[in-house]
């Protein structure tokens, strides 16, 4: 299958083993905020990527597309209720469950100022230019794993389809590094295997931008990979974690 053959391609003799893994369970930590509170479970890559994001309370912070609401609880648990979040996702379903996790899971002294809006991600430059501390764009992707253990995602995967999210994301990107504040930080994330959906993105970015700059994150999981422009956690190399690529840039 194509699925098989292009990541074949992409990662050698490495392939069987990483997909051996892909296929297996994940490592998921439980976050719960106060005993009353719903507990959720969170791959800890996904928590590593938000923590990257080094926000600081009094903070103003964009979560762009921030369903199902995982790293937005990572943000707030940061924020500590001081400044504000922005828990943004255009769909309206996905926007549902983002509400749902927020106000069930967060302590009000948090949740008090979080803000959960539906505007496409690409606006957000034009209609907020400048305007946030922090950004994190965890931006939509091929989703390999999800598709890998989902045979009517797998029968319909393509490389066309990589390359078309590569676009979006690319946008996306652009839109958020546009609605960063001078001096802010701003994480780009993935849960995908394609350098196309990574690196390569970051890599246009900082052609088109370049008052950006990568900044190197110091700390990162056990048995993560460092790509030219990131840090990639995969399964096969990181207890079951990841996927998940993220990449830190500063805005000067």
């Amino acid at each position: 299958m194509e699925f098989f053959d292009y990541f074949s391609q992409l990662y050698g003799d490495r392939w069987p083993a990483l997909l051996e893994a892909l296929k297996g369970e994940g490592n998921a930590v439980r976050l719960q905020f106060g005993e009353s509170l719903e507990p959720y479970f969170l791959d800890e890559a996904s928590v590593f990527a938000a923590k990257s994001l080094a926000v600081e309370p009094g903070m103003d912070v964009l979560d762009m597309c921030a369903a199902p609401g995982g790293k937005s609880l990572v943000i707030a648990s940061m924020l500590q209720g001081e400044g504000s979040l922005q828990s943004n996702d255009r769909s309206p379903d996905r926007r549902l469950r983002l509400t749902h996790v927020l106000e069930n899971s967060l302590p009000a002294s948090w949740l008090g100022i979080v803000k959960v809006t539906g505007y496409d991600g690409v606006k957000f430059g034009l209609h907020k230019k400048e305007s946030y501390d922090r950004i994190l764009l965890d931006a939509p992707c091929s989703s390999d794993r999800h598709v890998l253990n989902s045979p009517a995602h797998l029968e319909v995967w393509s490389a066309k389809r990589v390359k078309r999210l590569s676009v979006e994301q690319g946008a996306l990107l652009a839109s958020a590094v546009d609605a960063l504040r001078p001096g802010g930080v701003l994480v780009y994330g993935t849960c995908a295997l394609s350098p196309l959906e990574n690196d390569k993105v970051v890599e246009k970015i900082l052609k088109k931008r370049p008052a950006m700059r990568v900044e190197p994150i110091e700390e990162i999981p056990p048995g993560a990979d460092r790509t030219e422009f990131g840090v990639h956690v995969l399964p096969d190399t990181s207890e079951g974690r990841g996927p998940i690529y993220c990449a830190k840039l500063t805005k000067f």
